[in-house]
């Protein structure tokens, strides 16, 4: 058994204990991102709808491209695709050489608290909270799906109207991003852009080289 192995074996047993305390409304999650299109190792509550061997998020991805260098993620706001908005808290695990090596996660779904923020507002001259998105999602296809639309509605016009110039800098935030480190990224990015296989793979060395 590896260190890491160690460490994953250890948590699980902690996930529940932590989500009681919190109770209903929240979620804690354990990752091991050396299996990113199934990074989900064990899951205690239910928020985000994780489930074991679910893929890990786009911020999951962020992390682990950013390597050593990586910083814990702690107390953002995120939204659900059903509108739901979640405290989130994404700390990292690394190994003795400080490698990331996955990441325990805790959900909070603080959306009354927030509807309660907004009626007391004026009287507490509360600031209206942020809003941000991401995908919770046990698909790795979805997940990609999802990371891609993102980047080309930022770009502001569909691929097929785009210049090669734009197309490949839509690659390059995408690997920025280390979608392309999940298997089969590049057939399931060609696909939802529209475009060959053979054309996704010269973007993608393109902007390597």
């Amino acid at each position: 058994m590896t260190d890491a192995d160690a460490v994953l074996s250890a948590l699980r047993p902690v996930l529940d204990g932590l989500a009681a305390t919190f109770g209903g409304n929240c979620e804690v999650v354990l990752h091991d991102y050396r299996r990113p299109e199934g990074s989900v190792v064990a899951v205690a509550g239910e928020v985000t709808g994780r489930a074991p061997g679910g893929s890990m998020s786009e911020l999951g991805l962020s992390l682990l491209k950013q390597g050593r260098d990586a910083r814990d993620q702690i107390n953002y706001l995120t939204r659900t695709p059903a509108g739901r908005v979640i405290k989130a808290s994404t700390m990292l695990l690394r190994d003795r050489d400080g490698e990331v090596f996955g990441a325990l996660c805790v959900n909070l779904d603080v959306t009354d608290l927030r509807h309660a923020a907004v009626l007391l507002g004026e009287l507490a001259a509360v600031t209206a909270l942020p809003d941000a998105t991401t995908t919770f999602t046990n698909d790795v296809g979805q997940l990609i799906r999802a990371v891609v639309a993102e980047e080309e509605l930022k770009l502001g016009r569909p691929v097929s109207r785009m210049t090669r110039a734009e197309r490949l800098d839509l690659f390059r935030a995408l690997d920025e991003r280390g979608l392309f480190a999940l298997q089969k990224a590049v057939p399931e990015v060609a696909a939802a852009l529209g475009i060959s296989r053979a054309s996704a793979y010269n973007h993608l060395a393109e902007i390597r080289s």
